[in-house]
């Protein structure tokens, strides 16, 4: 029997999945918190609980904390510590690591040649001005949010640099500026899926018409997507750039002026493949990483 630990949120529906998948492939089931790991430097070793964490023939990562923070990277050390003494971890812990930070994403994507929206980072109101007042909107993004969360959309006005200011003194010292982009073909945001590098899926996330994003949260849905081909060799050129990411999804938005990467997902979505493509990712990823396991 071998045994896989899940990080991930205990009760979170996606982490839910994947422990039903490995418990009815393995008859082995265990939720880490990584709030409650324990550390021990001396010896090597991390404990969950009761559970010596060394002893697991690997942890797949769903999710390291419920919401994005710089303490989500402290939590990726354990993991990174524990890999590298020889744990299986599924993703790498170094590439999900880069992944986390918005901007340590971003610079790998830009110097690999992939195209993303126009891109500001600066910690200067007046330099963030300039740079709306080139893009005409912009979407300003924190470094550690997921779903549009925190996201804020700020226009050329008599208002731009108060509301600047305002952004910033909410917690974003650094502020990561993107221009808002216009969408062909509707207000569709892609999610293109790969598990171990191979090509899986693509879902869309169709905004409501009621937000200027796309996410669920704002009541977009998901919907089926068949991408170009060109679309997806773009979204692979993404995901390569991060080695040894086991299950991930690259958001693509297409523009009247071609194909652009958002992001590269530190953890994918299962909610998307299910809802509009059918596709279980929970147990195709558990088959996958018992594979690469045996």
């Amino acid at each position: 029997m071998k045994k896989i630990g899940v990080v991930g949120i205990p009760g979170g529906w996606s982490t839910l999945r994947l422990l039903d998948a490995l418990e009815a492939r393995t008859g082995y089931r265990l939720c880490i918190d990584m709030a409650e790991v324990r550390l021990d430097l001396e010896t090597g070793k991390a404990f969950y609980k009761d559970n010596d964490l060394t002893e697991l023939d690997g942890i797949i990562v769903k999710k390291i904390a419920p919401s994005y923070t710089p303490d989500a990277l402290d939590r990726m050390e354990i993991l990174r510590f524990l890999h590298s003494g020889g744990l299986p971890v599924f993703s790498n812990p170094d590439s999900m690591f880069r992944l986390i930070d918005r901007l340590s994403g971003t610079a790998v994507l830009r110097r690999g040649g992939i195209p993303m929206p126009p891109t500001t980072v600066t910690e200067d109101v007046s330099e963030a001005a300039a740079a709306v007042s080139d893009y005409g909107r912009a979407v300003f993004k924190p470094l550690y949010s997921s779903k549009a969360r925190g996201m804020t959309v700020i226009e050329e006005g008599p208002d731009m640099h108060e509301e600047i200011a305002d952004y910033q003194a909410a917690g974003n010292r650094v502020m990561y500026i993107q221009q808002m982009v216009s969408h062909a073909g509707g207000h569709l945001d892609l999610g293109v899926s790969f598990l171990g590098g191979q090509y899986l899926a693509t879902y869309a996330r169709q905004g409501s018409g009621n937000s200027w994003d796309t996410t669920t949260r704002t009541g977009g849905r998901y919907v089926p997507h068949n991408p170009s081909d060109e679309i997806i060799e773009l979204a692979r050129k993404a995901q390569n750039l991060f080695p040894g990411m086991a299950f991930t999804c690259v958001d693509v938005v297409e523009t009247p002026s071609g194909a652009a990467i958002y992001e590269v997902s530190a953890f994918g979505g299962f909610r998307g493949l299910l809802d509009a493509c059918g596709l279980d990712a929970a147990g195709t990823y558990a088959d996958y990483v018992l594979g690469e396991i045996a």
